[in-house]
């Protein structure tokens, strides 16, 4: 069975290739196997998962474009304030303190807290990174590649959605990498939906509904690019009360032409009731349709939860005024933030940590107020007895420890980071 039909399910052995010639593509490409395919470059680690890139063979048509297997598509058909205001989520998210905690009081972090999986992520924050960018287009495969001895989860890793086919059988949803037929990996795989029902076995994401605005958005980026390369519309045109051939209007401009390179100054004199109408300039601004981008980009960032005013969008016209930064911050968290942090850590815990147990982010350090406030809030605390100047001290990390965590002394043995347990 080739490669597709691994992919799809579909066996195509027998089938007969198209006419077209080995010419319509560029030189260099082999005729393809229509019964396997061959793996070009340096062989894969074991721990790496097997990726696959198509390439044209010699009856691939020279216009046409293979697929893109690796993912990059997606991210390429989002218009670029799309990019931003998932970017933007995605890395606030992924920057913020995570901790886990034990029937509401924080104890010490697990060892995938740190790296999820030191073999191919630097960091928590590349993981997290790739975790929200996902789920915010619909959804995110988290596949198990070890477990602790107590069968929770080690070490995992993001996988692009492209690589499952997920289907519900008696109920329950399967996950196979590679198309109906490949190995089922239900038992390792960590499923978040943005949206989902019970009748669908894929998450829905908030850009499904942008549909129309998207295209309309990559219309007028394209028409505005069209426009600049051509200089804009013509400032003036010639139009002729006879209706004329196309010899003779081209005959018309040839001779208009050839007296504005003699005479520029001299006016042009037409027959065939033919006459000269100028037109207004378009202004840069008329021809870049600005009010209509704009309200159209503003539009699809609130649909992906983020204010237009911090991906340099005008807010004169929006509903809601923000009297600073720090409140139009504080909006942004509980607008969209919040929701989408407890939605996709709530997942994670019951996916990877015992019952009673669970990972949290510390949202505080993005919408939390200026120092000067927090300052008098946290003297009226200690004047009314609710918190110690050390506690306060620990949490503005005037100690040097991580800011809503406990001492070590308060903190259970790190030796269940490394010893396999959770």
């Amino acid at each position: 069975m080739g490669l597709w039909s691994w992919l799809t399910g579909v066996n195509h052995q027998g089938e007969i290739p198209n006419a077209n010639p080995p010419a319509s593509v560029g030189a260099g490409m082999a005729d393809g196997d229509p019964d396997g395919f061959e793996v070009v470059g340096p062989e894969a680690e074991a721990r790496s998962l097997p990726a696959f890139y198509p390439s044209p063979w010699s009856g691939w048509p020279g216009g046409w474009s293979t697929p893109n297997w690796d993912g990059a598509s997606r991210f390429n058909e989002l218009v670029d304030v799309a990019w931003t205001c998932i970017d933007k989520n995605a890395s606030v998210l992924s920057t913020l303190p995570v901790y886990r905690t034990r029937s509401g009081q924080v104890i010490s972090p697990t060892s995938w807290m740190v790296n999820p999986d030191p073999s191919i992520y630097s960091s928590w924050e590349e993981f997290a990174n790739q975790l929200f960018w996902d789920v915010q287009l619909g959804e995110v495969f988290i596949m198990s590649m070890s477990r602790f001895s107590d069968a929770y989860p080690m070490r995992f890793r993001v996988i692009p959605p492209w690589a499952f086919h997920v289907e519900f059988k008696n109920g329950v949803r399967v996950y196979r990498i590679g198309g109906p037929t490949g190995p089922d990996v239900s038992e390792d795989i960590l499923h978040i939906r943005y949206k989902s029902t019970t009748d669908g076995a894929h998450g829905v994401g908030p850009l499904e509904v942008a549909g129309g605005r998207m295209l309309t958005a990559g219309l007028i980026a394209k028409y505005v690019r069209e426009m600049a390369s051509t200089g804009g519309v013509p400032t003036r045109t010639i139009e002729a009360t006879e209706s004329l051939t196309a010899d003779e209007a081209q005959k018309l401009m040839d001779a208009y032409m050839t007296a504005r390179v003699q005479n520029a100054t001299a006016p042009p004199v037409f027959d065939s009731g033919a006459k000269l109408v100028d037109h207004p300039a378009v202004s840069p601004k008329e021809m870049a349709m600005l009010e209509l981008e704009q309200f159209n980009e503003s539009r699809i960032a609130v649909l992906l939860g983020v204010p237009p005013f911090l991906v340099g969008l005008p807010s004169g016209g929006d509903s809601m005024t923000y009297s600073n930064v720090s409140t139009l911050f504080d909006f942004h968290d509980r607008q969209k933030l919040r929701s989408l942090a407890v939605k996709v850590m709530s997942a994670l815990s019951f996916w990877a940590l015992p019952l009673g147990q669970r990972v949290e982010i510390n949202r505080d350090e993005y919408s939390r107020p200026p120092f000067d406030q927090r300052a008098d809030a946290w003297a009226k605390l200690i004047v009314a007895g609710v918190v110690t100047p050390e506690a306060v001290a620990v949490y503005e990390n005037f100690q040097g420890a991580a800011p809503g965590l406990p001492s070590e002394s308060e903190t259970e043995p790190m030796d269940a980071i490394t010893g396999g347990e959770q």
